[in-house]
């Protein structure tokens, strides 16, 4: 039986709350720079539970002293849903089996959120590792909700991964993602160059890789959104606002 997207990240996390009262989350909030209209957390994997939250209530309507990981994963928007589901599990998947530099690795995926009044906030949502265990493996992460007006959506759900293996673990996403209409950061900064008429060899130079991997981060876009050439690639992206 196939497993519900999902299930593996929400097999890690929680309801439980943080306690704000606690030295832990006081010392956090002293130290952690938040944004206007920003939600922030982290979360413990060791413990089952959050050790910090701020500015939650301005975001989704709920008070920092309530909001929890489950909540947080389950209040994405049905139009979001499936994508954010999917990228949080291959996501952690990645994390899991790396205990190198794992401090170094986020990713950030373009949303929306439901607020407690039924309301969907857009938001930029970035998710990094917080923290890790003495061998380096997983033990926290830290999570940024950024409410962002200007974002404009189409049906294709933008994200771009960091860290010292970025391609790897760009690569890695885009071969297991079964959404269909899903473009990494790296895809994004190729399709701009098509849409500006820079040819494949100008690409390259420009971006300082291969030829062949400047195809590789195309081909698949004409698989993944149904286009047979460049110009129907570009008019599709237009449409669904990935490019201003």
């Amino acid at each position: 039986m196939e497993e519900e997207l999902g299930t593996y990240s929400r097999g890690f996390i929680t309801n439980v709350p943080a306690d704000l009262a606690s030295e832990k989350a006081q010392e956090y909030r002293t130290k952690i720079f938040k944004y206007p209209m920003e939600g922030v957390y982290i979360y413990s994997f060791e413990e089952g539970k959050m050790l910090y939250a701020a500015g939650w209530e301005e975001v989704s309507g709920i008070p920092d002293s309530e909001i929890n990981m489950l909540e947080i994963v389950t209040m994405t928007a049905p139009d979001f849903s499936p994508f954010v589901n999917e990228i949080n599990d291959k996501a952690l998947k990645f994390l899991h089996v790396r205990n190198k530099n794992l401090n170094d690795y986020s990713f950030t995926i373009e949303l929306k959120i439901l607020h407690r009044n039924g309301s969907e906030v857009p938001v930029n949502a970035r998710v990094s590792v917080h923290d890790t265990f003495e061998n380096g493996t997983l033990k926290s992460i830290m999570g940024r909700f950024h409410v962002d007006h200007g974002l404009r959506f189409g049906k294709v759900m933008r994200y771009a991964a960091y860290g010292p293996e970025k391609d790897q673990f760009e690569s890695d996403l885009n071969a297991s993602l079964f959404y269909p209409f899903h473009i990494s950061s790296k895809e994004l900064e190729v399709l701009h160059l098509i849409s500006q008429g820079f040819a494949y060899k100008e690409m390259a130079k420009k971006l300082d890789v291969s030829l062949s991997a400047i195809e590789k981060r195309i081909a698949p876009l004409f698989l993944r959104f149904e286009v047979n050439n460049n110009a129907h690639l570009v008019a599709f992206a237009y449409e669904n606002n990935l490019l201003p």
